[in-house]
């Protein structure tokens, strides 16, 4: 069957969190999004383990549910579907490899609580869980992927945002250049990727060394809200096992739906502090170096992507499936109504939306124009159609600064 997928996000156990980070509010974001299967997140964390353990029961064979469902009255009838949960987590990683400092952060899968515990055990010997939802570990990637599979043979562990500059297997500033440098002998234990906020299948597409590893997408998400911005769907048995069998063969994952990479925080290169953003040309041009302060730039996704790649950009394997790039449906309605995307205005349409059509993903996606030009605005109906056919304006996300990616409208105003 065919499901959306959210398998990366945080508790509010994690840094820089929203508060609204517990399993009723994510049981509900799900439904408002979409979303049919979301990772618990932060399942090294002693309190929020114990959490889950207390709230949440078997639903489908390894996936979970909750014990104790909210009111209906909180989800729209026209949203209104099962959610189940993954037990997954965040790790960073910290060590030095090949004489270099390296920061890596992975995402693990787990199919049950049992190997929750084992990998926690282990992990506890190496540092303190307590300290942070996404714990920052003195350990190599390698070490923590035998750590993984010794918890379960099925358990998964994909390296997380793999771009980004800072904290991750192939980033600019402290990353590696193949899986191999990483793993070493390991390396074919890993089977999939996350391609990250700033990076599409298309950019990974151009390297080649990625034939035959799956690429999923995910949010990420630090507060409810944010579930969804990426995901991944699958098209395989609704289970732990399924799951596995799609990232870890590469059959049954149909599809991922993207943010616009330029919107990523991390897509291009520049200096924050100066408000200087550069295309990969520039920045080589201009020796690495901020051309405002002469500081180090950022050296972000797509010029990492280029300088690895061994193929042109439009270049796409045989099988790989399909991606949508969507912006969310927030940002549209600001945009549309020339209001902020928090403002009471905006989020009232975005309610009425969702009652009279349907979860987001169904209005980003699937829903007629002319529905939701009847709900909501013609400007804003007219935006979703250029957003779906790729007709958009962007400025890519730089040094920590999220891009803008909005749609024209016919007399040249943006939405």
């Amino acid at each position: 069957m065919k499901f959306t997928a959210d398998l990366h996000i945080h508790s509010r156990f994690s840094r820089a969190t929203s508060r609204d980070l517990g399993l009723d509010q994510l049981w509900r974001w799900a439904q408002l999004k979409g979303i049919r299967v979301v990772g618990t997140g932060d399942c090294t964390h002693p309190e929020w383990l114990a959490e889950l353990e207390r709230e949440l029961i078997p639903a489908e064979p390894g996936l979970l549910r909750l014990r104790r469902e909210p009111p209906q009255s909180q989800v729209p009838d026209s949203c209104r579907a099962p959610v189940s949960f993954l037990i997954s987590g965040e790790i960073s990683c910290i060590y030095r490899k090949g004489g270099r400092t390296r920061k890596v952060h992975c995402l693990v899968l787990l199919p049950d609580f049992g190997a929750a515990h084992r990998l926690n055990l282990a992990l506890s010997r190496v540092g303190n869980l307590a300290s942070d939802g996404r714990p920052i570990l003195k350990l190599d990637a390698k070490d923590l992927l035998a750590m993984v599979l010794q918890a379960s043979p099925h358990g998964l562990l994909i390296p997380a945002h793999a771009w980004t500059p800072h904290f991750s297997i192939f980033g600019a500033c402290s990353g590696f250049e193949s899986l191999e440098e990483c793993f070493e002998e390991l390396a074919p234990e890993v089977h999939a990727i996350e391609t990250g906020l700033s990076s599409d299948p298309a950019m990974n597409w151009r390297w080649s060394v990625l034939d035959g590893i799956t690429l999923i997408s995910n949010s990420d998400a630090h507060s409810a809200s944010k579930l969804g911005r990426e995901a991944t769907i699958f098209d395989t048995e609704l289970s732990y096992d399924g799951i596995y069998r799609a990232i870890a063969g590469g059959k049954g994952v149909a599809g991922t739906i993207e943010f616009f990479p330029e919107q990523g925080k991390y897509h291009a290169d520049g200096h924050r502090c100066c408000g200087v953003r550069l295309s990969p040309r520039e920045t080589i041009a201009h020796g690495y170096r901020c051309p405002a302060c002469g500081g180090k730039l950022t050296v972000g996704v797509l010029h990492r992507v280029e300088l690895l790649a061994d193929r042109p950009a439009g270049a796409r394997p045989g099988e790989a499936p399909p991606f949508r790039s969507v912006i969310p449906l927030i940002d549209l309605i600001g945009g549309a109504l020339r209001v902020g995307c928090s403002s009471k205005k905006a989020e009232a349409l975005y309610f009425e939306l969702l009652r009279g059509l349907g979860n987001e993903f169904h209005i980003l996606l699937e829903a007629s124009l002319e529905k939701i030009a009847a709900r909501s605005t013609t400007t804003l109906a007219a935006g979703i159609g250029r957003m779906r056919s790729g007709e958009v304006e962007i400025e890519a996300g730089y040094d920590g600064k999220f891009g803008t990616v909005s749609v024209s409208a016919p007399d040249g105003d943006a939405t």
